[in-house]
């Protein structure tokens, strides 16, 4: 790798924080959170990134730490952003027919409920 190559910092866009997404998984299901359909938008302003997501119910005990997470996989992939907000939204309410087919497969069905 050549030097400037080293200094090089990964371009914030949405796909690629997308890509970052796709490392945090739900520990209790271990699907990532994008292919869960729990990632609602994500929005890049500059170094700003904001992150609209929901939780499978609102009384999910895991949001706080699914938004540290998020934060974490951004800023570990990302060192330029400046900030970032995780935006806990639920309307429209998560359903599973949001899951994408990778995810249906790896919990055994294929029907969107």
């Amino acid at each position: 790798m050549t030097t400037v190559e080293q200094c090089q910092t990964p371009t914030i866009d949405v796909e690629a924080i997308r890509a970052a997404l796709h490392e945090v998984l739900d520990p209790e299901i271990g699907i990532n959170i994008v292919d869960l359909g729990l990632v609602y938008g994500i929005d890049v302003r500059d170094r700003d990134v904001v992150v609209r997501m929901t939780m499978t119910t609102p009384s999910c005990p895991l949001s706080g730490y699914l938004a540290d997470a998020v934060e974490t996989a951004i800023r570990d992939r990302f060192a330029s952003v400046a900030g970032i907000d995780v935006d806990l939204v639920w309307d429209p309410p998560w359903s599973p027919a949001m899951m994408s087919e990778a995810a249906r497969r790896q919990l055994g069905t294929s029907d969107r409920r």
